[in-house]
């Protein structure tokens, strides 16, 4: 028995030890990456690389935004990414109706939006487009918010999770005289937080990372995203590799500092909704 217990510590601390390592190799870059960010041009190049930057600097945070646009692309991703939200409590409404409510041609309806799961986004751009195009939307932000605003996954993992909620509770809710959207906001919502904490850190990730969409719809730079943006400083900027670091830490570090903070509810939420 002592045998086995010493076998089973030794291979968990085993385990941590490579995990370590592992995530020590695989944050070398990231961590080179921020740290170039606050370095001078000359110093990015230097052989061997340092990990501290030696003459510490922000000059190429403050290049982004006084002789770049990144300010207008950061307001203009931001705009996308609040308007993505409106789009998710949408998508949290259609998940709640397909769930909760009898109607004809509901199943029907629901393994039609399942089935444009199916269907890679590209294949769609091009009819998305020339629609949007009939309606005078092209270079618009109306015309680069309007296509997310329904997301079939998302729909399906409100509709996944609301089906856990008790029929029973919204019926005695419904008897006491509550209306639907009292039930919906103050009731269903509160419920499935876990489910808008996991739905609303993988909304705002897509938002964020906007890229194809954005440079499809719009040929004006002032409708720029940050990802455009980004591509563009690797265009016009090749050289120099300490503004680029900073256009990428820009644009990443947002997003881990979300993810840590809220990667526990990513994993509740997908196991509440029913997805092994």
């Amino acid at each position: 028995m002592a045998t086995v217990t010493k076998k089973s510590k030794f291979e968990k601390n085993l385990v941590t030890i490579l995990l370590i390592i592992g995530g020590i190799i695989v944050s070398i870059p990231f961590l080179w990456m921020i740290s170039s960010s606050f370095k001078p041009e000359s110093e990015v190049l230097n052989i061997p690389p340092t990990i501290i930057p030696e003459n510490f600097t922000l000059e190429n945070y403050v290049n982004l935004f006084e002789s770049l646009n990144f300010a207008v692309y950061l307001r203009n991703t931001l705009i996308i990414v609040v308007c993505s939200f409106v789009g998710l409590l949408f998508n949290a409404m259609a998940g709640y109706g397909f769930a909760k409510f009898d109607f004809r041609g509901k199943e029907k309806v629901f393994y039609f939006v399942l089935a444009t799961m199916m269907i890679p986004g590209q294949v769609t751009m091009i009819p998305v487009y020339l629609l949007l195009n009939e309606m005078g939307l092209t270079n618009t932000m109306a015309g680069i918010v309007l296509p997310g605003l329904a997301v079939a996954f998302s729909i399906f993992l409100f509709r996944q999770f609301m089906t856990t909620i008790p029929t029973d509770l919204i019926e005695a809710a419904r008897l006491d005289g509550a209306g639907e959207f009292y039930i919906f906001f103050r009731l269903i919502m509160p419920v499935a937080k876990p489910i808008f904490a996991v739905q609303g850190i993988l909304t705002f990730i897509a938002a964020w990372n906007s890229f194809l969409w954005p440079l499809i719809i719009a040929n004006d730079e002032g409708l720029y995203t940050l990802s455009v943006g980004l591509s563009l400083l690797q265009g016009q900027y090749a050289n120099n590799f300490a503004l680029q670091m900073a256009g990428a830490a820009f644009m990443v570090v947002p997003i881990i500092i979300i993810f840590s903070f809220f990667q526990k509810y990513i994993v509740e939420g997908f196991t509440m909704s029913g997805i092994k």
